[in-house]
């Protein structure tokens, strides 16, 4: 099963892809799709929604994990990041029903089974579980790396992680 890990953003939104089969899973690719503020806000969506149709076509994953969005401040970061995450969704709501999210705690539960876990602990896990020579950069490219692998974990609960 090929999985397609999201985290949503809306200057970089991270991306990785991994094989997932037999309990075992295997890098095939991550990097992130980057926008820039002097973009308007119209053409970077614009672009996030052109790369990600481009990243579906190219991988073609089975299944698709998000991280879901958490702010405790800064309204103004919640909502751009909201329609980068919205236009995300819906392309590939266009490509699958497949579709899982998963909240930061969640993440990091699966991947150390410490909720509360550092970054950097859920970045050595990753670069583990893939045999990675390094830590995967940006920080968001490992981040989606470890939503994919969340997602692969999860087997047969998954259903409860299905986008309502």
């Amino acid at each position: 099963m090929i999985v397609l890990g999201i985290d949503p953003g809306l200057a970089t939104l991270g991306w990785g892809v991994i094989e997932a089969a037999g309990g075992r899973q295997k890098l095939v690719d991550y990097g992130c799709i980057v926008t820039t503020p002097e973009q308007t806000l119209p053409n970077r969506l614009l672009a996030i929604r052109t790369e990600m149709e481009a990243l579906l076509a190219r991988f073609r994953p089975e299944e698709i994990a998000f991280e879901e969005l958490f702010f405790a401040k800064n309204v103004t970061t919640a909502l751009t990041v909201g329609a980068a995450r919205g236009v995300s969704v819906a392309v590939c709501a266009a490509y699958t029903g497949k579709l899982y999210e998963y909240t930061p705690m969640q993440v990091k539960q699966a991947m150390v089974g410490y909720g509360k876990a550092e970054k950097r602990q859920i970045q050595e896990m990753v670069k583990l579980l893939l045999h990675m020579e390094a830590i995967a950069r940006p920080d968001d490219a490992a981040d989606a790396l470890a939503i994919a692998l969340t997602h692969a974990a999860t087997g047969a609960a998954k259903v409860q992680f299905l986008m309502k």
